[in-house]
């Protein structure tokens, strides 16, 4: 799908054939040194996967999930998957090219996400779960309407699946938008 104001980028729901390519993204927008270039690294509080091929694919195959793609010049460039649960959606595995961040594309990803959301689903909130430590990001999110709810789940120490972490306080916050 193109549209007038998100000229050069095509939104697409992730195909089996796109996994590897986005494993590759989302781990170079939060994980090691590529991680860097970009504002959303996650470097020096987790190492190791922050996915694998086979989370990617769960998510694709999910009939209540989308992995939306956004692929500029046949490139993939960022991704963001949304799940239906009841009343709202989740928006999760959010993704932006390192050397793309700071131009804007992630406030047109995240603005088309929520437009599809609420025009497949109908619903009127969408959730999200951030690492609580990181402040930046979540003033970004709060930027976009986004607003902190005080409501922390544990982080899954011990599941490397999901990373190795540096520091002894990472949990996750819900925060919550209401979509008009």
């Amino acid at each position: 799908m193109h549209s007038a104001a998100t000229p050069g980028l095509t939104f697409r729901d992730a195909t089996d054939a796109d996994v590897d390519a986005l494993v590759v993204l989302i781990e170079s927008a939060y994980r090691g040194d590529a991680s860097r270039a970009g504002w959303t690294t996650e470097a020096d509080i987790l190492e190791g996967q922050r996915t694998d091929p086979e989370g990617v694919l769960q998510v694709i195959k999910s009939t209540d999930s989308r992995l939306l793609t956004v692929e500029r010049d046949g490139l993939v460039v960022a991704c963001c998957q949304l799940e239906h649960r009841g009343d709202h959606a989740y928006f999760g595995m959010f993704a932006v090219s390192p050397t793309l961040q700071g131009e804007g594309l992630g406030k047109i990803v995240i603005a088309e996400a929520e437009r599809q959301a609420r025009a497949a689903w109908g619903i009127s909130e969408m959730h999200m779960t951030v690492i609580s430590v990181r402040e930046d990001l979540i003033a970004w999110y709060e930027r976009r309407g986004y607003r902190r709810t005080g409501q922390m789940s544990p982080f899954p120490y011990g599941d490397e699946r999901f990373g190795i972490p540096q520091r002894a306080d990472l949990q996750f916050e819900l925060l919550v938008k209401k979509l008009g």
